[in-house]
């Protein structure tokens, strides 16, 4: 397989990020069997989250890609501040539509009402949920505080969360705990891991030599 070139990696990028979104969309409407014009709001919400995941999945592979090739950073500028944009606009929308939907049908505010939500023992990826929630709020901060020598304990947060988020999806999602998205779903989970391995492999494998350099 070929691999994408600079000048189309952000083509490359766009696709695989069309092609996930479809996926995700395909998997969540064939689960109603395409009746979408009476769904309520509780059977709508999940699609957001598929959406806002699917799409850090891909902006976490085209970036494994731009690391692997060791592409000028800003050639997917432009494509992670859209994307960004899409990610957070849906992690807002997912929770904001259960939390106004159960505060209508009489359960309160959040967090009590998405914890009684769901059974007992599935309380723990709602908490799980949340957390990673604040945690994709909190890195919005990062033209303020970027520059910051903790903030890079802000990045670590932050694949921590969307591990945490692929836990609280596979746990608590209709389309990501049976059939066939199920297994796309676990796929992305794996090629996630991989994905940020390899990008802290690539950071430690750099500061060594840099170090290396700086003792010669």
């Amino acid at each position: 397989m070929r691999l994408p070139t600079q000048r189309n990696v952000p083509l490359f990028a766009w696709a695989l990020t069309t092609t996930v979104l479809a996926l995700a969309f395909f998997a969540w409407g064939q689960s109603y069997h395409w009746q979408l014009g009476s769904l309520s709001v509780y059977q709508i919400f999940p699609l957001f989250g598929l959406i806002a995941l699917s799409t850090m999945w891909a902006q976490y592979m085209a970036g494994a890609l731009q690391q692997w090739q060791q592409l000028d950073g800003k050639l997917l500028q432009r494509y992670y501040a859209i994307t960004g944009f899409i990610v957070l606009v849906a992690i807002l929308i997912h929770p904001g539509l259960l939390s106004w939907q159960l505060w209508h049908d009489g359960f309160g505010l959040p967090p009590g009402s998405e914890l009684h939500f769901v059974g007992a023992g599935l309380r723990v990826a709602v908490v799980i949920g949340m957390t990673a929630l604040l945690i994709f709020l909190a890195y919005e901060l990062r033209r303020r505080f970027a520059g910051r020598r903790w903030w890079r304990f802000m990045d670590i947060l932050v694949d921590l969360a969307v591990i945490g988020v692929f836990y609280h999806s596979l746990t608590l999602g209709m389309q990501t705990r049976h059939g066939w998205f199920r297994a796309v779903w676990i796929l992305y989970g794996i090629s996630f891991i991989l994905a940020v391995t390899y990008k802290y492999a690539a950071k430690a494998l750099s500061y060594k030599n840099h170090r290396i350099r700086q003792i010669k």
